[in-house]
């Protein structure tokens, strides 16, 4: 792929989704400074190890969009790439059984994101607080995560302390540290 590593949003937007520029003005407002990577795009976890490679030493997370079976209540999980999920081992820790995977539908009115671009970043477009963030513990050792703005041509290297501090702050959203083995 040939894959470089860029400081900051790119120099020419065009052709670029709207909600891909919210990311970069947010993350600019914030004064959150970011390294972009731009790649085909990346629908699986095998296709995030080169840009996982470009991205070191951070990471990208495997971030799952998750519900209860009523469809109530949602769930934004961000766990380490290598991590196996088992919903068992979630379920009592937040206190909602039968979990599974979210519906796409909702995954885009709540987050404006669609399968394969699922991202921490998709909280900015969360106003009312629907999806409740679960980070695994191991996620948060790290000094830097990857994550895509909210599609999946792109990843971003940020540092672990700005998404769960400045950022998270910013777009009105806690987070619950959940164990997963």
């Amino acid at each position: 792929m040939g894959l470089i590593l860029r400081e900051g949003r790119p120099e020419d937007e065009t052709g670029r989704l709207e909600k891909e520029k919210k990311v970069y003005d947010l993350l600019d407002s914030l004064g959150m400074k970011y390294q972009r990577l731009d790649h085909a795009p990346a629908m699986t976890m095998e296709d995030c190890d080169e840009i996982d490679r470009a991205l070191e030493p951070s990471s990208i997370c495997k971030n799952l969009f998750l519900s209860n079976r009523q469809k109530t209540q949602f769930y934004l999980l961000m766990i380490p790439g290598d991590k196996v999920f088992h919903t068992r081992d979630l379920s009592a820790q937040i206190g909602s059984a039968r979990l599974s995977f979210g519906d796409p539908a909702y995954m885009e009115k709540f987050l404006d994101i669609t399968p394969g671009s699922v991202s921490v970043m998709g909280l900015m477009n969360d106003k009312d607080n629907r999806v409740r963030l679960l980070v695994d513990e191991d996620v948060l050792k790290d000094a830097y995560l990857g994550c895509h703005p909210c599609v999946n041509t792109s990843s971003l290297k940020l540092r672990t302390e700005d998404v769960f501090g400045k950022f998270l702050k910013a777009v009105g959203h806690d987070m619950t540290v959940v164990h997963l083995a």
